[in-house]
């Protein structure tokens, strides 16, 4: 039975809607600091770091563009300009200075248009500022230990919690920091290698056992933001996420005074599986 064109417009036409619907449905869903269905975009920013991540990745999207149309079209002008039909007697030309020097010029620029932002990017994310405050993140089976030096030094465990929301994300103890300050964060691992992972700061950097590494973020706004190891490190890999509420200075002294005495016993858990935590 054949559809007559109308039919198949209308039907590609009710696809395109349909998969527009989708694409912008998740946009528009979207909450600051966790993914969001058919999400298709970066995480919403919320640091400084994340903001020059999200410059240089849409920056990179345009050139690629533009390279990859202009690719395409001196291949379709070959096809349609040089086949053996429209030019029966090919060309004889074995060199062209000028070609030559272009095309070997201007790659080298796009090179360096890409690298002097790129370096830039490394620098920003790499050379920790003064810090604020520090936290000694450390990656277990199958949960996150956090410690603050800082406030009195008391450490807490980290683990999902089946009851909370969103779904693997939600966890019983949350790292919480104040708005607009620099915090450092010290990762390391007790057992294997795990990743300390937030898209929403664009910080990602590993947990190794033995070995102390640094990161820092800088959250604009506050909120609750999520993520997870992102290092293959075990059997419950998958439900060992990081959550991180941002308040503000009044409300993270408080916390702090209410935490020393929350975690004054200094009890950590030994063990921790996705079916809870185990003490």
């Amino acid at each position: 039975m054949r559809m007559s064109m109308g039919r198949v417009g209308r039907h590609l036409l009710g696809l395109a809607v349909a998969g527009l619907t989708l694409a912008t449905g998740g946009a528009a869903f979207a909450e600051l600091g966790q993914p969001a269905p058919w999400e298709w975009t970066l995480q919403q920013s919320g640091s400084p770091v994340m903001d020059n991540i999200v410059w240089f990745h849409n920056f990179l999207f345009v050139l690629i563009t533009l390279i990859t149309l202009f690719v395409l079209a001196l291949l379709i002008i070959v096809v349609i300009k040089f086949n053996a039909r429209a030019n029966p007697v090919p060309s004889r030309t074995t060199h062209n200075t000028l070609i030559e020097v272009v095309w070997t010029l201007v790659p080298v620029l796009i090179l360096v248009g890409i690298a002097v932002p790129s370096f830039r990017l490394l620098f920003l994310e790499l050379d920790i500022p003064k810090a604020d405050l520090t936290i000694k993140a450390t990656g277990k089976q199958w949960y996150w230990s956090y410690a603050y030096p800082d406030n009195g030094k008391f450490e807490f465990d980290s683990l999902m919690a089946q009851d909370k929301q969103p779904r693997l994300l939600g966890v019983d103890n949350e790292m919480v920091v104040p708005v607009n300050k620099v915090i450092r964060v010290q990762v390391t691992g007790a057992d294997v290698i795990h990743a300390f992972a937030l898209p929403a700061f664009g910080v990602k950097i590993d947990a190794i056992p033995g070995r102390l590494n640094e990161t820092w973020f800088k959250a604009a706004k506050t909120g609750m933001f999520y993520g997870q190891c992102s290092e293959l490190c075990g059997k419950d890999h998958a439900f060992m996420p990081i959550a991180i509420r941002v308040v503000s200075d009044q409300e993270f002294a408080s916390w702090v005074e209410t935490a020393k005495k929350k975690f004054a016993s200094g009890g950590t858990s030994t063990y921790a599986s996705a079916a809870g935590p185990t003490q």
